[in-house]
């Protein structure tokens, strides 16, 4: 009975230590999760209009390896928005109906911090965190009110603009930069849109001629999800809106005057030519090379050059052909011809017999 009372005894005092072991170990863990929990950013809830990184990586390019590249070209231009054909861009002036334009879609995710933009260096882009744009400082810059966003922390301070106070209707261009490569591996010529920027127009001092601001990059991919969202109407004769903001940059159904090249020195076109007669011929010049860089990488087949004859257009190709048929025209002229018909009447006294045989065969 003693026995038995000594080992109850013992068994009771070792399961105490193992509870109090496990004790110790849960308050341990907890103190370990809470320290790393403190040292973790705080997790955001998604708010409305946000793009999860499934849509965003669904709406990228992905151009691929630039080993894969033989010839690239960046061009710059200039969308005037009082052309019908970037109308689209412009309108509705106010909102309606739930649809904007394209500045107050760009805007407001600018201010809200839901889309990264960029200084705008004259004659220099760089897409780096060094050149990320100071909203409240642009803001002021462009005399815009604003306010401070409800939920705006200190890392992530956001802006709340008020629909009358978006100069919407001083924003009458656009420049965008163009990527022109052709691909070996599909062979052909692709045009995709880097990046774009908002110009508001406002009048000089004197009144006299507005003068042109550019006030901020914004790259495209990561602005696509929110123009895929936004229908636009791109005719008047079909009222019914079957393509969005970003079909009309992916399908290049803008209207833009080139303004600069990549080039060495990196100068516009109006540096390098100073003349406006010289800068038209460039640029007509610049966009037929464009048009026409994958054309002229394959030499037109036979049936081809025939159908270019046959509708009478001209090209470097099909002169060769006509200057040959013109030398056999122009010695029949010559007195050789009666020689040439000697010939024949010898060779058909020599070899008639054979001929004739066989058509009498036949």
């Amino acid at each position: 009975m003693k026995l038995q009372r000594i080992l109850l005894t013992a068994t009771i005092a070792t399961l105490s230590a193992i509870a109090v072991q496990a004790q110790a170990d849960q308050s341990s863990a907890t103190l370990t999760r809470a320290k790393r929990d403190r040292n973790q950013p705080e997790a955001t809830t998604p708010r409305p209009g946000d793009v999860t990184q499934r849509m965003q990586s669904f709406y990228e390019n992905n151009p691929g390896s630039d080993a894969d590249l033989q010839w690239m070209r960046v061009i710059y231009r200039s969308l005037d928005l009082q052309k019908p054909q970037n109308a689209p861009l412009y309108f509705p002036e106010e909102p309606s109906e739930g649809n904007d334009n394209l500045f107050r879609i760009i805007m407001t995710r600018v201010a809200d911090g839901q889309l990264p933009a960029y200084e705008y260096l004259d004659g220099r882009e760089l897409f780096t965190d060094r050149y990320l744009l100071n909203v409240p400082e642009m803001l002021d810059r462009f005399h815009i009110p604003y306010t401070q966003a409800k939920g705006s922390t200190a890392k992530s301070v956001r802006y709340t603009i008020a629909d009358e106070d978006l100069p919407s209707y001083e924003v009458l261009s656009y420049y965008i930069i163009e990527r022109w490569t052709f691909d070996t591996r599909t062979n052909k010529t692709r045009v995709t849109v880097e990046a774009i920027c908002p110009v508001v127009h406002r009048s000089g001092d004197l009144g006299l001629e507005s003068v042109k601001y550019p006030m901020f990059w914004v790259k495209l991919d990561p602005l696509r999800p929110y123009l895929a969202a936004q229908d636009i109407f791109v005719s008047d004769d079909n009222n019914l809106a079957r393509y969005t903001f970003d079909d009309f940059f992916a399908m290049n159904m803008y209207d833009g005057e080139i303004y600069k090249t990549r080039n060495l020195a990196n100068k516009s076109l109006m540096q390098l030519f100073p003349d406006p007669d010289d800068l038209r011929r460039a640029q007509d010049s610049i966009q037929a090379r464009l048009e026409s860089h994958d054309r002229n990488l394959w030499v037109p087949t036979r049936e081809e050059l025939e159908a270019l004859q046959a509708d009478g257009k001209s090209t470097e190709v099909d002169k060769t052909p006509k200057k040959e048929k013109e030398v056999p025209r122009r010695s029949a002229r010559t007195p050789r011809v009666k020689k040439q018909d000697t010939p024949k009447q010898s060779s058909s006294n020599n070899s008639g017999g054979a001929v004739r045989s066989v058509r009498r065969r036949r």
